[in-house]
């Protein structure tokens, strides 16, 4: 494994690779996504321990649909049974990866206790238990400094998870040296990543205005909501799609495990 360092407009490089490799899969990536939506859903549900088990859970599966992409770009079908390969392999690769989502959800839920400190677990509720978002809670003061210190804190955060699943699993990385690795990779290669974000949020920004000029064209617009949730699937699903090629990108090897 080696960690290379690429240019900064590589970062749109990503967002474009990603597009076209789902453009050849658009059915079953966009399915892996929706079972992940369901999965994290239906895991959620149960009482008490659900919120953190879906956090437990979230390295696994993001790794599935980077693998869904990986036999899409191979010029495979990606099976509904993709988003679990974490599982599938060994016992040593399933205890490497749950571990790893031990390390995230631990960390996830600092943060969150760190947002309580300021606005006493209004956003954490929210964003762990699901609790109602009203008008009024959203425009508390105390209620959008959480947010944005728990924004703050995710990034150097998710950094650390960004290859991290990866690395376990393709590259049979331990689970603390995987974090640094990705952390590493993530800080040395910092002007792609920005430029990678920037990219996504004018695709999303574009949508959005789209969208709204077509629903400003009165009653014969309505049709427009109803393209709202398969549009916002679609894009989540390239998201997915295109952080494979970052982790191409920033690591290299001769193999990658099946």
């Amino acid at each position: 494994m080696k960690l290379n360092i690429v240019p900064a407009k590589t970062g749109a490089l990503w967002v474009k690779q990603g597009a076209r490799t789902f453009v050849r899969q658009p059915i079953a990536l966009t399915g892996l996504f929706l079972m992940f939506m369901a999965l994290m859903s239906l895991v959620s549900m149960v009482p008490l321990i659900g919120g953190v088990i879906g956090l437990m859970l979230i390295p696994s599966a993001s790794l599935g649909l980077m693998a869904g992409a990986q036999e899409a770009l191979s010029g495979k079908f990606p099976r509904p049974m993709t988003l679990f390969c974490a599982f599938r392999v060994s016992k040593d690769k399933t205890k490497q990866m749950l571990l790893l989502g031990v390390f995230y959800a631990a960390g996830f839920l600092v943060l969150a206790g760190l947002s309580a400190l300021v606005d006493g677990g209004g956003f954490a509720k929210f964003y762990l238990v699901g609790s109602t978002l009203t008008k009024e809670l959203i425009l508390k003061s105390d209620f959008q400094q959480a947010m944005w210190l728990a924004l703050i804190l995710y990034i150097p955060f998710s950094s650390l998870f960004w290859h991290a699943p990866a690395l376990v699993f393709w590259h049979g990385v331990s689970v603390p040296k995987s974090l640094f690795f990705s952390g590493f990779a993530c800080f040395s290669n910092w002007r792609a990543f920005l430029m990678y974000t920037l990219t996504w949020a004018g695709v999303f920004a574009s949508v959005a205005l789209v969208l709204g000029m077509l629903s400003s064209l009165g009653e014969e617009s309505a049709w427009v909501s109803d393209l709202l949730l398969p549009v916002m699937l679609i894009l989540a699903s390239i998201f997915f799609t295109s952080s494979l090629f970052s982790f191409k990108d920033c690591f290299s090897s001769e193999t990658i495990l099946a």
